[in-house]
């Protein structure tokens, strides 16, 4: 496929064989893990009996992280730690179930809330990266449909580097995300929460299969990239 096809090349038959649908196979994928994996998880009561807030306010005292404020929020699986305001923010289900997977699911997010009070490399990484994250997913596009649309090489160049801003974060949105999930791990066992197989095992089935749409959203973010290259190479052949 040329370069000369214009706009057309972004969206041909190459592009929906090697990014589109791979893209969508692994997110179906990802996502269905996640759903059958919080499906069982939410239904099984965890040994302590503890709700997800109850649990979180355990590993807060157990890990020394008293400055980190619980509070609800909105939605379904919108759970977040917020390093602006210290606050862990937990959905509804999670606050109020006492299940495996609600557990789990706090204990992620205070490993997020460690990650930042002990200033991990993994976090102070991508922070550094998050201011340019507001303007380079959109510029980056612009100038890659200019690029294409005008037939000038330049403005395509200019809107790889901008999109390789994107790829290079959501690459290192991998380690943090494993790296909370690890620590939110140690901190359920460290908390005494980790009382059977159910509690270990379940816990680490959840976390795994949340991590796996990190996983596919950086494959994504990675063959959009090699794909706008490859259009960038067939311009200077």
């Amino acid at each position: 496929m040329g370069y000369g096809l214009g706009f057309a090349g972004l969206f041909s038959s190459s592009y929906f064989l090697l990014v589109f649908i791979p893209a969508i196979i692994l997110s179906l994928g990802a996502q269905f893990l996640v759903s059958s994996a919080f499906s069982k998880w939410t239904k099984i009561r965890n040994s302590a009996g503890l709700t997800g807030a109850q649990a979180a306010r355990k590993i807060i005292e157990t890990a020394g992280l008293q400055g980190v404020q619980l509070e609800g929020t909105p939605g379904v699986r919108t759970d977040h730690f917020d390093p602006t305001s210290n606050v862990v923010r937990m959905s509804q289900d999670v606050a109020t179930t006492a299940s495996v997977a609600a557990m789990a699911v706090v204990a992620h997010e205070l490993g997020h809330a460690q990650q930042y009070a002990e200033k991990s490399i993994f976090i102070q990484m991508r922070s550094f990266l998050v201011p340019a994250m507001r303007f380079s997913p959109m510029i980056s596009y612009a100038l890659i449909l200019i690029g294409l649309l005008l037939n000038i090489a330049g403005f395509l160049q200019l809107g790889i580097l901008f999109y390789g801003v994107v790829v290079a974060f959501m690459l290192l949105t991998l380690p943090v995300e494993i790296d909370a999930s690890m620590r939110g791990l140690r901190l359920l066992n460290a908390s005494g929460l980790m009382q059977s197989t159910d509690d270990s095992g379940g816990s680490r089935q959840v976390l795994t299969a949340a991590a796996l749409t990190y996983v596919a959203a950086a494959i994504t973010a990675l063959l959009n990239l090699l794909y706008y290259v490859s259009l960038l190479n067939s311009r200077r052949r």
